[in-house]
């Protein structure tokens, strides 16, 4: 109930972070609203007022205000040294001094002056106070037996209660090592000092809440820019814990839940790094992450065995608490932070935790969901290339394929080099040889459907004898039987055999709407290898055709797909002004696998950017 759903998914929205912000900015006034972060009572109700007297009478005992913000603000700690001062001018005291409440009742000393810089506080706290404080009103203490003047080791004194919206903030005192030192009107004075005091500490009181409020919304904000930031699980565990380390902990841990194991512990982090390997012993040698839904305390590290307990030293003592990781409605993992056993938790920080928890719920699993993708899509694209590639007497093959951005999606691009032709005679070595390299339109299952459609076809076509224009046909009228499934398809497919003389190969080959194949030859000249032909899946009954080429020894044969020639760096394209022409000439005399390795490295160094296209290319050298 911290954070409204919709607060959430902004979060994780594609507003970026103006959304992440607002979202934060929402959580952090409902924590200012509901940690008293309003404007200090006035008139009537406020110190000093009828309204006072009756809600501090109703339980001064039962809500203290928790004295450490008043500790932490410049300004408060201004107001009451100040206060101190002018009380002890105002009353003739020996000392004043200023006690504030803690979360369990005791008070401790916020300002003194005078003798009550060395006034021993021992055991006093709100449920010792007297009647007087109770309702709310000054009093004075002629002698030590009033409970409040025994406990300061005082003789007589006047005392005031602070009170912040109903609730005690502590109290103001003057005291004197002689009994009968201060009168009613004394008492009457310093309750109107103690009036100005607790509007000005309440004033320093929400201006440190909101501070300190801001501070957690820039956090929160941070946090969230960091986690939207990657898509990789291991480095958004190790992100949370190092968020949560030293900030709102010592140490934290992140369990994961998994079908193989319910609670694996992924991530352990400790502020002091000489202690992460005694704290991972610890927590996994203790009881499992608690499988709870809801926020609370952890006792795990009380159930692990004595000589790992020992080791650990004070951790094992440390107090815990565990977070549950919920997101989209399953319990996906935990986290667990710790922190020194007298180092108590404030309830900002569990709140934080507790935000932090949601946050890093839906980043760790949308990265789950985007490795198991990755993972699919990985896969997927591997059956849509070739097993491996043949070896073809008097020619060198040499192949590069790079898929687009980070492999959550099938690329388009393929390519495939296998035997062909029908062979009667059984285990005769093959004398003809096939290979295609194609873009299908688009990205994803549908296009990958096209392109295992069409690699599947080229094979079963070939061995069915078929020439090259045939099966480019009937490939064709496959695709557009598919209908709206159907996506256009540039493919180069070729034939090779092997020439009589041994001196190169031959290869006929039908280019239907694919980047023209090169062919360079020895003396470093570049030329166009096809002539251009309709593509697949746009029209019916379209006739194709093949050109010949002879490959002679030391003659290279290049087929690319558009992610070669249209890989851009700013408005140029690497194909622009016959770029791959030229690039191609520089290779005179290497090897098909150098040409290849030179044609890659080009196309990545050519813009600035990663390349939001497949690359694939073949390299053909006859030798």
């Amino acid at each position: 109930e911290d954070a409204e759903p919709d607060s959430v998914s902004a979060v994780q929205s594609p507003g970026g972070r103006a959304a992440r912000a607002e979202a934060a900015r929402e959580w952090a006034r409902e924590r200012i609203a509901r940690d008293g972060g309003g404007e200090p009572a006035r008139d009537g109700a406020g110190p000093g007022g009828q309204g006072r007297e009756g809600r501090l009478a109703e339980g001064v005992g039962e809500v203290p205000v928790a004295g450490d913000r008043l500790l932490r603000s410049p300004a408060a700690m201004e107001s009451m040294e100040d206060g101190v001062a002018t009380i002890r001018d105002v009353l003739g005291a020996e000392g004043a001094a200023v006690l504030l409440t803690e979360r369990d009742g005791r008070l401790v000393m916020g300002a003194s002056a005078g003798t009550a810089a060395e006034m021993p506080l021992g055991e006093l706290s709100v449920a010792g106070l007297g009647p007087a404080a109770r309702a709310g009103s000054a009093w004075v203490a002629a002698d030590a037996s009033d409970p409040t003047a025994a406990a300061l080791k005082a003789r007589s004194l006047a005392a005031a209660p602070l009170e912040s919206q109903g609730r005690l903030t502590g109290l103001v005192v003057a005291v004197s090592s002689v009994s009968g030192r201060f009168t009613e009107a004394d008492g009457v004075r310093l309750g109107r000092l103690a009036d100005e005091m607790s509007l000005s500490l309440e004033k320093a009181r929400v201006g440190e809440l909101e501070r300190s409020w801001r501070g957690w919304l820039s956090f929160v904000a941070e946090a969230s820019d960091l986690l939207a930031g990657t898509l990789d699980q291991e480095r958004t565990m190790a992100l949370v814990a190092q968020l949560v380390v030293p900030r709102l902990a010592t140490w934290c841990a992140v369990y994961t839940v998994t079908e193989a194991e319910p609670d694996r512990l992924a991530y352990v982090w400790h502020a002091d790094e000489n202690r992460a390997d005694g704290l991972r012993e610890l927590l996994e040698h203790a009881g499992a992450a608690p499988p709870t839904d809801v926020p609370g305390p952890w006792t795990g590290l009380a159930t692990a065995p004595d000589d790992v307990r020992a080791a650990a030293g004070d951790t094992a003592a440390d107090q815990v608490y565990a977070f549950p990781l919920i997101a989209r409605g399953r319990r996906i993992g935990t986290i667990v932070i710790g922190r020194p056993s007298g180092d108590r938790f404030p309830r900002s920080a569990i709140e934080l935790a507790e935000e932090l928890s949601r946050r890093a719920a839906l980043a760790v699993d949308n990265a789950r969901l985007f490795s198991a993708q990755t993972a699919m899509s990985s896969a997927l694209q591997r059956s849509l290339l070739p097993p491996g590639i043949p070896e073809i007497p008097g020619l060198e093959v040499a192949v590069v394929y790079e898929p687009a951005g980070e492999g959550s999606e099938v690329g388009g691009d393929f390519y495939d080099v296998f035997e062909s032709g029908l062979r009667p005679g059984g285990p005769a070595p093959a004398t003809r040889w096939r290979f295609a390299i194609g873009d299908v339109c688009g990205t994803g299952p549908e296009a990958a459907a096209v392109t295992g459609l069409a690699r599947h076809a080229l094979r079963i076509l070939a061995a069915e004898d078929m020439s090259v224009p045939a099966v480019l046909g009937r490939l064709n009228r496959l695709i557009l039987g598919e209908g709206e499934r159907g996506r256009l398809l540039t493919l180069l497919h070729g034939e090779i055999a092997a020439r009589r003389r041994r001196d190169g190969v031959t290869i006929r080959l039908t280019s239907a709407g694919h980047p023209p194949p090169l062919i360079l030859d020895v003396d470093g000249g570049v030329r166009e290898a096809a002539s251009p032909q309709p593509l697949l899946g746009v029209f019916d009954g379209v006739e194709f055709h093949t050109d010949a080429v002879d490959l002679r020894r030391g003659e290279v044969l290049l087929c690319v797909t558009d992610g070669v020639t249209e890989r851009r760096s700013g408005n140029r394209l690497l194909g622009d002004g016959h770029g791959l022409e030229r690039l191609l000439a520089g290779c005179t005399g290497l090897s098909a696998g150098a040409v290849a390795a030179r044609i890659q490295r080009a196309v990545r160094d050519f813009g600035p950017e990663p390349s939001n296209d497949d690359v694939a290319l073949i390299v053909l050298r006859a030798s």
